[in-house]
């Protein structure tokens, strides 16, 4: 039978990446990526349902989430699902399913961004804008 493993998520980030260099000279970035699920309920009311995902990235992919993500940006992600296997010092086996992103594409912020999330007009205020002529 074949597989298939392809995961594609457009989410907010919850915090900003975490970056840290490879031994191998390269770099691997982790996010976590807050999806959201509207639905209605048995009621016939809307209900909502948030999924916190963990996301790594390597390489390029990893040095664009680093330099252009933060808190509360919106992001598209294209990967597959890995998962992760350890033991802890007790003995106890633990596993933890992931997101390995392979595209990234950032968004531009929400339409409804807070006063601090607006970026600084090009257009000086004290020169007119096209639209007043």
């Amino acid at each position: 039978m074949a597989n298939y493993n392809r995961v594609f998520l457009l989410g907010n980030l919850t915090a900003d990446p975490e970056s840290r260099d490879l031994p191998t000279g390269g770099i691997v970035t982790d996010l976590r990526l807050a999806v959201n699920r509207r639905y209605r309920n048995r009621d016939g009311e809307l209900a909502e349902e948030v999924s916190f995902v963990d996301c790594t990235a390597y390489g390029r992919t990893a040095e664009v989430a680093r330099d252009y993500l933060r808190k509360g940006r919106p992001a598209f992600l294209e990967g597959r699902l890995q998962q992760d296997r350890w033991e802890t010092g007790g003995g106890e086996k633990r596993s933890k399913l992931k997101v390995v992103v392979e595209r990234l594409v950032l968004l531009p912020r929400r339409a409804d961004a807070t006063a601090a999330e607006v970026e600084p007009e090009t257009t000086p205020p004290d020169e007119p804008s096209a639209s007043e002529f």
